[in-house]
């Protein structure tokens, strides 16, 4: 039943988050609001929603090695599984210029949190300083858009504009079940998530960093697989960054103001390190402008099986029994 739980979660999760954002672009333009805007806001924070969830529902329960590790290990997904299965199909380019600065933004929010998860307890205070932080970013990204035109929010709508409700009441029952639905669906995953780790003798954290971060990092997964597809690599690899921002300082943040969060000494030692890792690598790729082509794709891929492995083998420092 808790396998079947952590399933039902997941799949509610996911099919919610997608309602919420496309009701929401949906409302959004029936509101003449700019694609630009809804770009920066909506699809930006819609993809996270599933993270964002889960983490406040793991905080309020106590839970918080699945609340970090959620955050966490979404984030060693992103830059290895959501880029490196993409560009199996199609080799994922951008503007590198563009890109090396964001990586840089996005590794400088993962210090700052690395710095506060050291400090011991994420307080109140520090919860709005990450998502301050966040929205100091959001703001001088969408001066600097505007400046230089708003293609590529153009692009990073296209998905969702197919198949999108074409009324005003229909968009706010998108909206309604999806708000609904991502509650529902983030209690049965962290219940799931917890009763799984308590039965099979491995611990919370590990769970987060999986299972949890694995099944709410599929809505990036699925967003750059199809703009590999569209040929759309700025689109993918904008996700990616944005995803992780948004993940290591807005949900975090948010998560803390509502009850302060321990990060497991698991994380501390080990995942944290390895995500910044896994983030300098990228500054490395824009950096030598190279496309992330299928070898290097497959590489990223490799290198996240290799993770997950590691987990379950007690390769972070943590004895865990596997669960096979």
């Amino acid at each position: 039943m808790m396998y079947l739980q952590v399933a039902a979660g997941l799949v509610i999760l996911l099919v919610c988050g997608e309602l919420l954002v496309r009701g929401a672009v949906a409302l959004a333009e029936q509101f003449n609001i700019s694609k630009l805007i809804i770009g920066f806001t909506i699809v930006a924070f819609g993809t996270s929603a599933p993270e964002l969830v889960v983490c406040i529902q793991a905080a309020l329960d106590g839970a918080s090695g699945i609340a970090v590790g959620n955050v966490v290990g979404s984030n060693i997904a992103n830059i290895l599984l959501v880029l490196g299965a993409p560009a199996l199909i199609y080799p994922l380019t951008c503007d590198n210029q563009s890109a090396l600065r964001d990586s840089f933004i996005v590794i400088g929010g993962t210090l700052l949190f690395t710095v506060l998860a050291w400090t011991g307890s994420i307080a109140v205070w520090q919860g709005a300083l990450l998502v301050a932080t966040l929205a100091a970013v959001i703001y001088l990204a969408y001066r600097r858009a505007r400046k230089e035109g708003g293609g590529n929010a153009d692009e990073a709508l296209e998905e969702y504009e197919e198949n999108m409700p074409k009324t005003l009441w229909i968009s706010l029952l998108f909206i309604l079940i999806g708000l609904v639905g991502l509650v529902v669906g983030s209690r049965l995953l962290v219940s799931g998530a917890v009763s799984i780790a308590t039965a099979a003798g491995v611990s919370e954290e590990i769970i987060g960093l999986t299972l949890v971060a694995l099944g709410t990092s599929l809505p990036e997964l699925a967003t750059s697989i199809i703009a590999a597809f569209r040929r759309h690599g700025d689109v993918a690899i904008g996700n990616v960054l944005g995803s992780n921002l948004f993940n290591i300082t807005g949900i975090i943040g948010a998560a803390a103001i509502i009850k302060p969060i321990t990060a497991p000494e698991q994380i501390l030692h080990f995942d944290l390190f390895f995500l910044l890792g896994a983030s300098v690598l990228l500054i490395l790729i824009f950096y030598f402008k190279k496309p992330i082509g299928r070898v290097l794709g497959g590489a990223l891929f490799l290198s996240y099986l290799a993770y997950v492995l590691s987990q379950f083998m007690g390769v972070s420092g943590v004895y865990s029994v596997a669960m096979m």
